[in-house]
């Protein structure tokens, strides 16, 4: 932290601030380390499945902790749906493709569904009732909100609730709707890019992951080619360790294109979502 923002979050005075933010970085030891340190923590990384084959081969094994995923895409392309499956699949054994251990789900724009949980969950042979009390749900109401639940999933953490997945569905309603207008942009992407840097702080600091969905505009200067394009621009793109473009494809499927990652190839997939989530065939 800055000392001026430790000193109005503290109420302390910023010399007083500047010394503790000092004694904290000599405890860190923030300092360079080699490569195999590195690999240690990398080994440390759990793979939550998505319960397609199809996609999970597209992400290098599944969703990764430590890291953010982003998928973005029309309304119906299935960003939601794939958020409902990992609410569940994070709760199964780390043998079966699960982290054995509980959600947090930030919704902003009323998409959470227990209905929709109990047919996934009875599909993984779990209990739907205990699904449900491992899955932490808050309804963010402005984006002021949606920020200060994030500081709320660090309580729970320190509480010992053995979260390893954070959802936000959608990270940029909220912004979209309250920052209009051109004059705007600027404040919007600042407060966007703090939200996001404090969503990757906890992931690495916990080691788990994080999983957004983000809606999408359509270019009108784009002639040739897909004119969907991701809201929160540079910033969001940046900030996203794995970005996934999800659209309809023929009879019903669904196509995954991986736009970005900092180890995966690009590529495509193909998957289904049925009543027992998502599928690599019906």
């Amino acid at each position: 932290m800055t000392p001026s923002d430790l000193s109005s979050l503290a109420d302390i005075s910023t010399s007083v601030a500047r010394k503790a933010i000092g004694a904290a970085r000599k405890m860190l030891h923030l300092e360079f380390e080699d490569a195999t340190q590195y690999l240690k923590k990398r080994e440390e990384v759990i793979k939550i499945t998505t319960g397609s084959k199809n996609l999970n081969m597209l992400l290098g094994g599944g969703i990764e902790t430590r890291a953010m995923t982003e998928t973005f895409g029309a309304y119906g392309s299935g960003k939601s749906q794939i958020a409902h499956v990992l609410a569940v699949t994070t709760q199964l054994p780390i043998e079966k493709g699960g982290a054995n251990a509980k959600v947090v789900w930030i919704d902003t724009e009323g998409t959470f569904r227990p209905e929709r949980i109990r047919q996934i969950a009875e599909y993984f042979g779990l209990d739907f009732m205990k699904t449900l009390k491992n899955i932490f749900v808050a309804r963010a109401f402005n984006s002021d909100h949606q920020i200060l639940l994030v500081d709320k999933v660090t309580e729970l953490i320190r509480r010992g609730e053995p979260i390893k997945l954070v959802i936000v569905d959608s990270i940029t309603a909220h912004f979209r709707a309250e920052f209009t207008g051109r004059g705007m942009l600027a404040d919007r992407q600042q407060r966007i890019n703090k939200h996001l840097h404090s969503l990757m702080r906890i992931a690495e600091a916990n080691n788990l992951a994080i999983y957004i969905t983000n809606q999408v505009m359509s270019r009108p200067d784009v002639l040739f080619g897909d004119p969907t394009q991701a809201i929160g621009g540079h910033i969001v793109g940046h900030a996203s360790t794995y970005r996934i473009y999800l659209r309809r494809g023929k009879k019903g499927s669904r196509v995954g294109k991986m736009i970005d990652s900092p180890n995966l190839p690009e590529g495509e997939c193909i998957f289904f979502i049925t009543k027992n989530g998502l599928q690599d065939e019906i």
